[in-house]
């Protein structure tokens, strides 16, 4: 099985470190949701497994060959950033979105030509505007037709749905799917829309204090996380040596998020409210604000 794997993974710009000892394995074959906090290091770790940001110790690998200028194994992998255009003379902005996507085809291989023109008129991009001058929304999918029409088996996307209104993220995420499924490539979304995505993430990457706080599968994940509620002393008691987070007190009434381990489970009380969480609630409680 293809994978794409990370080892020891460490990115510095100066004294500042982004990334510390990371270690990811990615498999062909499955759609990642890596999901992290502003400036948890999501974009520099992607552009590191991407090769288009040397880390500063560690290797990415491909089928056990070094991505940095392999060529090989750049031919598999496609990060499709999120445009921020300049209208500098050297800068993307100044080239029109027709220019941009031709660059792109020659950049990427397997390239898929008739694929990326459905996209620009399912979009109804105007490719004769310069980047600099469209919208968010636009600039969204431009990234959005870089990356499905690239065809690389290893794809990573940067929040790709911003700016995009409620029927083009639904269409996008439809066409991901759709995509998956007849190619089997692997995708990485890197979002802050998580509830709006979590049913696409067949396995979620947590991103905090510059590692990797968890890799899963994103139904087990939210199955085993439970809010428990109710007097205090039956909360303490019922989640006892458990690990909790995100603790809620008012008065004598007390609610955690509850990480169930395997066989654990919390003993049904009539004093205590069980609710189940979706993605986002277990984010939040695992990499919000510490008390």
């Amino acid at each position: 099985m293809s994978t794409l794997v990370c080892s020891n993974i460490s990115k510095k710009y100066g004294e500042k470190e982004v990334l510390k000892n990371v270690n990811l394995t990615l498999e062909k074959g499955k759609i990642y949701g890596l999901i992290g906090r502003n400036g948890a290091g999501k974009t520099t770790l992607l552009s590191i497994l991407s090769a288009q940001n040397p880390a500063t110790s560690g290797e990415v690998t491909w089928e056990g060959e070094k991505v940095w200028e392999n060529r090989k194994a750049l031919n598999h992998i496609c990060f499709s950033r999120e445009l921020v255009p300049s209208a500098s003379n050297n800068g993307v902005g100044t080239m029109k979105v027709r220019e941009y996507l031709q660059a792109a085809s020659y950049y990427y291989p397997n390239w898929n030509q008739a694929l990326a023109e459905e996209l620009v008129k399912k979009f109804e991009l105007d490719v004769k505007q310069k980047i600099a001058k469209i919208s968010k929304g636009m600039l969204s999918m431009v990234t959005i037709i870089v990356a499905l029409a690239s065809k690389a088996d290893f794809t990573f996307l940067d929040e790709p749905v911003a700016g995009l209104d409620v029927v083009m993220r639904e269409y996008f995420y439809r066409k991901l799917l759709e995509e998956y499924m007849e190619t089997g490539r692997t995708f990485v979304i890197s979002t802050h829309i998580i509830e709006e995505a979590a049913n696409v993430f067949e396995e979620v990457i947590f991103v905090k204090n510059h590692g990797i706080l968890l890799k899963e599968n994103t139904e087990h994940l939210v199955g085993r996380c439970v809010r428990v509620s109710g007097p205090a002393e039956a909360v303490d008691l019922a989640t006892a040596g458990m690990e909790i987070h995100q603790v809620e007190t008012i008065g004598r009434s007390k609610g955690v998020t509850v990480l169930l381990k395997e066989g654990e489970q919390i003993a049904k009380s009539p004093e205590l409210q069980l609710q189940p969480v979706n993605l986002q609630n277990v984010f939040v409680a695992l990499c919000g604000l510490e008390e």
